[in-house]
């Protein structure tokens, strides 16, 4: 059933990297549909609640349930999100349709007075609501103070500048899209901070029946994902998926191409918050030419993480 469409729709948070990343895959649809596309705004309960971690009300859903309650009537036919933003397990009728070309997915260090992590003296703070970058950086630095940092992007810095933080830790992509590289003093490679499954790359939400509903608009999809990025992206989210991982576990995963279809995934899962700081490390090879390969490697390497101490980690955080 082919629906006929006057406009098409895309439901975004109204923070301004997440319009910048709507606006971004509008101009790009825009050639391929034939008819406007418009942006829905919404404020979602992950943009509302500030003063706790996400761990504790709700996970990163709660940058997604109002938007996909826009897909499910109709209001919208496509949702732009982060992907590092998108639970790893979506709600019946919903799936990821396109994942774009991957930016950088490294992490920023962002600090007016310290050059670098190694910089900063014993108990300087560092902002951060990520367990993942926490956990890292304080195997790196247990001496260092690190306090939670929530908001959009502007808010977070506002802070810093305000002198609430000796130095943030962002991710380098959203600094660049919205042209503010220049505050970027350095960036972690991924051998000294792994990045989150998904960082760097945008992912577009549609409800399943979207390609019997709306074929032009499935077909324009199809065309826009980055098939290295999609494959990448699959093999990260499989990692964490196979682990339960959500934003109350301090899990990265990240992965690189190499020649001939090689698909290098690195994995690290850190200690439950209060505890020793332990990481934990896995690194696979593989063969990847579709989402079955992807997945397989990704969950090998959960498994890998798991055998190397994982379980015990595992164990903790769940306990905490």
């Amino acid at each position: 059933m082919n629906l006929p469409v006057k406009r098409w729709v895309i439901a975004t948070r109204e923070s301004r990297l997440a319009l910048w990343q709507a606006e971004h895959v509008r101009a790009l649809l825009g050639a391929r549909l034939q008819a406007p596309v418009e942006l829905l705004g919404m404020t979602t309960r992950g943009d509302q609640i500030l003063d706790r971690t996400l761990s504790k009300v709700g996970g990163k859903g709660l940058f997604v349930k109002e938007l996909e309650a826009a897909l499910e009537t109709g209001a919208a036919q496509l949702a732009v999100h982060s992907l590092k933003d998108v639970p790893m397990d979506l709600p019946g009728g919903f799936m990821l349709a396109a994942v774009l070309e991957r930016e950088d997915p490294r992490d920023a260090w962002v600090s007016p007075s310290h050059a670098d992590l190694d910089a900063l003296p014993p108990g300087a703070v560092v902002g951060t609501s990520s367990l993942r970058r926490l956990s890292q950086l304080r195997a790196r630095r247990p001496d260092l103070r690190i306090e939670p940092l929530r908001g959009n992007l502007d808010t977070r810095l506002r802070k810093l500048d305000e002198g609430h933080y000796d130095a943030i830790v962002l991710a380098a992509a959203g600094l660049e899209r919205l042209g503010l590289g220049e505050r970027i003093r350095g960036v972690f490679e991924p051998e000294a901070m792994l990045p989150a499954a998904g960082q760097g790359a945008l992912a577009i939400e549609v409800r399943t029946d979207v390609r019997e509903r709306h074929p032009l608009l499935w077909a324009a999809l199809t065309a826009l994902s980055h098939t290295p990025s999609w494959l990448a992206a699959h093999a990260e989210r499989a990692v964490s998926r196979e682990l339960g991982g959500s934003c109350s576990m301090p899990l990265a995963a990240h992965a690189q191409w190499q020649a001939n279809d090689r698909l290098l995934l690195r994995a690290v899962l850190g200690s439950a918050p209060g505890e020793a700081a332990v990481l934990v490390r896995a690194e696979l090879v593989g063969t990847v030419s579709d989402v079955a390969a992807a997945e397989t490697l990704g969950r090998a390497a959960a498994h890998a993480l798991h055998e190397r101490g994982g379980a015990a980690l595992l164990a903790a955080l769940r306990a905490h």
